[in-house]
């Protein structure tokens, strides 16, 4: 339903504010829609529109979005597409994408990434390259996916530039090469910044974990691969605590290594101290 004017939003925002504060679950929502109501006057029609999506997009990310809330984004981001913003298509797209808003549904996702996508959005670049890489709308299509992701590499996007990498660690269209693979993985560990990494930091330290575990590209060092491997765990229970339920399948494979490294640790590394009745 499109949001004319302010008063509109003004009755949207009351109703939503109403709906969610009958449950426990939906705290961070309710703190935005309040904040929001409170200071409303102080901005324009759009303006308020802006911080109603960018506050509400990831609150209470452990839960699927209240119904009041996500019809209420949605009807916001539509406003938004018709005004032709990039941002606006990327997150419907990811409402889409995510199920988050009652309805996960691959087609419409990759619909509007490719739209903000063609509109200068690179963050839907790249998850235009995830929706082929993982076939979420037929089969996986590696070419396809390694060309939105180098787009999005060259934007700037650690995310998409580690994708990059994992091809060439895996041979996916372009020719297996453990040494570019590091390359790429050892970059964006040093050239990441700290409001980067909450975003994708635990993803290049597991794969960074990886690389010394198996000496894959490097030379294999236990040491180095657990202090990445452990920096990678903590930041995984963080996202998982926040609802990113894409990091179980990580944080197991984490686990799982680190696991096989203390174990070699001990085998292979820790001296014999049965001399100093080390055993007793």
């Amino acid at each position: 339903m499109k949001i004319e004017n302010i008063e509109e939003l003004e009755k949207r925002v009351d109703l939503a504010i109403k709906a969610v504060a009958a449950d426990v679950h939906y705290a961070e929502s309710l703190g935005v829609l309040t904040d929001i109501r409170e200071e409303m006057e102080l901005y324009d029609f759009d303006e308020n529109k802006d911080h109603l999506s960018m506050g509400l997009h990831e609150a209470d990310g452990a839960y699927p979005m209240h119904p009041e809330v996500a019809k209420l984004l949605i009807d916001i981001y539509e406003d938004g597409i018709e005004n032709e913003s990039a941002d606006a298509m990327c997150d419907l797209g990811s409402l889409y994408y995510t199920g988050r808003a009652g309805e996960q549904n691959y087609e419409k996702a990759a619909y509007y990434y490719d739209m903000a996508d063609k509109a200068g959005n690179r963050q839907a670049t790249e998850n235009m390259g995830y929706i082929y890489y993982y076939g979420r709308i037929g089969q996986r299509d590696y070419e396809k996916a390694f060309k939105y992701f180098v787009k999005g590499a060259l934007d700037g996007h650690l995310r998409s530039l580690y994708k990059v990498g994992d091809f060439y660690k895996n041979g996916y269209y372009v020719e297996k090469d453990p040494k570019e693979a590091f390359r790429i993985y050892e970059h964006c560990t040093n050239t990441m910044t700290d409001e980067a990494a909450p975003l994708v930091g635990a993803d290049v330290y597991m794969r960074m974990g990886d690389c010394f575990y198996e000496g894959f590209g490097v030379e294999k060092d236990l040491m180095i691969a657990q202090r990445f491997m452990s920096s990678a765990e903590n930041m995984f229970y963080t996202r998982l605590a926040e609802g990113d339920f894409y990091q179980k399948r990580n944080l197991e494979h984490v686990l799982d290594v680190l696991a096989k490294i203390r174990k070699e640790i001990h085998e292979e590394l820790l001296p014999d101290l049965s001399w100093a009745g080390y055993n007793d």
